[in-house]
């Protein structure tokens, strides 16, 4: 009789071992996110990071080994959230973790949407409860596509490829706070002396669409007259700000316009050079009105005793951005993301050289070929014999202030984008 209930104790401990492992089997470990990192930023915080690098490493760990077949950019997406473009990435999988990264930089200040679905699943086969996280990249707004950008954070380095100041071509130049917490640093000027030198310039300006972006704080207590940058001056391309020269007393002696002046390519292969003037008065200043030839819209700041140009750019931070088109022959300013002054060169005569600009050139001295920050142009065989334009003369118009975040495109900027950078990196 004991024989028999040992018997059958044994077989009862059998029974409940098959069916406690059944169960096992039919109900296995669920996929399930345990964090989600670049470095040391937590991307599973309950506020989205705004410090993320515009070349992120993100680590995913999950509860379980995940199925490396399912770890693809079918199930796993990173999306930029203001153009909603899905960027490339490069996927792998080992165990229970997956790291992702963009196949190239990402845009800096621009908010991310990374989407993991239900189509990741676990080495058994569980799916993922899908997930989504977002995160901003450091600094300020910077649309994608840029040819060359200095963000002057302690350096006058391209941040994107290889323009970078000449060795010894920072002269008399500081790094001083920026304009908020997410602009890092900027160059200060002194206006006598200060200058960075940009090798091979004339490759930034050879193209055929173009657009400048960047941020200045100018001090005009000193003089109102300056060049804030310049590629052998209107052979290339250059910008400057000079004083009122009107019956508005009050405004005197104070900044009266500013302007892009821009060497252009013609059919042919000869180039002519316009100015993108901006001279803060609507009344007179367009085709329409009495004034330029293809002045197509001039703000008027002058008005109802308005400040001018002056009250946009005197003494506080100004975001600054010019374009051309060549395929509309279109030549905008915007100031602060609002528009000021175009342009349309298929409103000039048709026998005008302009009417056929497709784009901009550089026709300097091929020893004078430096951007410059803090002046017209470089100080070595330069394209501008006059004494005006003369570097070594510490009277003449350098700049002195602040430039910040200086970019380059070979494309049109969209007004949408450029109120995007204007609203990310203003004080």
């Amino acid at each position: 009789m004991k024989k028999k209930i040992l018997i059958l104790s044994i077989l009862m401990l059998m029974i409940a071992v098959f069916v406690i492992d059944s169960c096992k089997k039919s109900n296995p470990a669920p996929l399930n996110l345990g964090t989600l990192m670049v470095g040391t930023i937590d991307l599973n915080a309950a506020a989205a990071p705004t410090n993320v690098p515009v070349m992120p490493t993100i680590t995913a760990t999950f509860s379980t080994d995940v199925d490396v077949a399912t770890a693809t950019v079918d199930n796993i997406t990173l999306t930029e959230d203001y153009d909603v473009v899905s960027i490339p990435l490069t996927i792998t999988a080992s165990g229970k973790v997956v790291t992702i990264m963009p196949t190239a930089n990402l845009g800096n200040g621009a908010v991310y949407k990374l989407d993991i679905t239900t189509g990741l699943k676990a080495s058994d086969g569980q799916p993922l409860t899908a997930i989504n996280r977002s995160f901003t990249t450091v600094g300020s707004f910077l649309p994608k596509g840029v040819f060359a950008y200095w963000n002057f954070d302690g350096n006058a380095n391209d941040q994107t490829g290889n323009y970078n100041a000449a060795t010894g071509g920072v002269t008399d130049v500081t790094y001083v706070t920026g304009r908020n917490a997410t602009s890092g640093q900027a160059a200060s000027f002194n206006g006598t002396t200060s200058l960075i030198e940009i090798p091979n310039g004339d490759a930034l300006d050879n193209t055929s669409d173009f657009s400048i972006s960047f941020w200045m704080k100018d001090d005009t207590t000193g003089k109102v007259d300056q060049f804030v940058l310049g590629l052998a001056g209107w052979y290339g391309f250059q910008f400057e700000y000079n004083r009122q020269n009107d019956h508005r007393t009050d405004l005197l002696n104070k900044i009266g316009w500013c302007k892009l002046a821009v060497q252009y390519s013609l059919t042919g292969g000869t180039s002519a050079n316009e100015d993108l003037l901006f001279p803060g008065s609507g009344t007179g200043n367009t085709k329409d009105n009495g004034g330029w030839q293809g002045w197509t819209f001039s703000k008027d700041l002058i008005s109802n005793s308005g400040t001018g140009v002056n009250g946009l750019l005197a003494q506080q931070w100004a975001h600054v951005v010019c374009t051309y088109d060549h395929t509309t022959k279109i030549g905008t300013m915007y100031i602060n993301s609002q528009e000021m002054k175009s342009q349309d060169f298929t409103l000039y005569p048709t026998t005008h050289a302009l009417y056929n600009a497709t784009g901009l050139k550089f026709a300097g001295n091929a020893a004078n070929n430096s951007l410059v920050f803090g002046f017209i142009q470089d100080k070595v065989s330069p394209t501008i014999p006059d004494s005006w334009a003369d570097y070594n003369d510490p009277a003449n118009n350098h700049f002195k202030g602040l430039l910040d975040d200086v970019a380059i495109y070979h494309s049109v900027l969209t007004p949408a984008l450029i109120t995007l950078m204007y609203n990310s990196g203003k004080p």
